[in-house]
């Protein structure tokens, strides 16, 4: 495969929850670039070994998967060492792992807080300190967050919350990589076809209707969609976008 096919060829991508979602198509989309992939899960580990499979046998790049808690400091450091052992370098970070609990501020269980801003908060902090620390000059960082920080619908106070520090992350975390050409961005998705949505109940009649009712292409979004936005951000087409904030949602927010 030529290099115009093959954007990614020679670089290597690491995307946390690649398991399944929004991750998986992200990963997915990666590799189909050429890119070797370093598959980050936290407990599915067949779903994980099924994708590490698959981008092999298109012989599009390589993969491995490797378990880490992005909530836990060693498990992260033995990610991205996991990473560098493997394939000696690093050009992409995808920050994707997520959990969302969906309840009014008031009927929000402290364990189910605890458990958003764990894996999305410092997660992330902790995911974004090592890329810093690991990625090649030149590289690209992408978080992915969520419009809930801009359309703050009811019920979604925390989960907002532990996204919205992320932006700050990466708003602050592009200065301070900018002498070394690494871009910082963020994509947010909006309403997605993932079971996240499926168990957040984003799939119930009334839910679905009221959600494809906000956006002006009255559907769902699709997690290749979305990976279609980390794509440009990370290849050479997007070298110039730095410290945005990418909502990709069909047209629901706009910034």
């Amino acid at each position: 495969m030529n290099d115009a096919a093959s954007p990614l060829a020679g670089k290597v991508a690491l995307v946390t929850g690649a398991s399944r979602g929004i991750g998986r198509a992200i990963a997915a989309r990666l590799a189909r670039s050429g890119a070797a992939v370093v598959v980050n899960y936290a407990t599915d580990e067949r779903s994980a070994a099924d994708l590490v499979a698959e981008i092999r046998g298109t012989g599009d790049g390589d993969a491995i998967a490797v378990r880490a808690d992005v909530a836990c400091d060693a498990d992260v450091v033995h990610l991205f060492e996991a990473a560098i052992a493997r394939y000696g370098r690093l050009d992409i970070v995808v920050v994707n792992a997520g959990y969302a609990y969906f309840a009014p501020l008031a009927e929000t269980p402290l364990d189910e807080f605890d458990r958003m801003f764990a894996v999305n908060t410092r997660g992330a902090f902790l995911c974004l300190r090592q890329a810093a620390r690991q990625i090649g000059d030149g590289g690209r960082i992408v978080c992915i967050s969520t419009i809930g920080t801009v359309l703050n619908g009811p019920g979604g106070a925390c989960y907002f919350g532990s996204k919205a520090a992320i932006e700050q992350f990466c708003r602050v975390l592009a200065h301070e990589l900018g002498p070394r050409r690494i871009t910082v961005n963020v994509v947010s998705p909006g309403f997605t076809d993932t079971d996240m949505l499926i168990a957040t109940g984003g799939k119930e009649p009334a839910a679905a209707a009221w959600i494809d009712g906000l956006t002006p292409l009255g559907r769902l979004g699709r997690p290749a969609e979305i990976a279609n936005a980390v794509h440009f951000l990370v290849n050479a087409e997007g070298a110039w976008v730095n410290r945005q904030n990418l909502a990709v949602d069909g047209g629901i927010v706009s910034r």
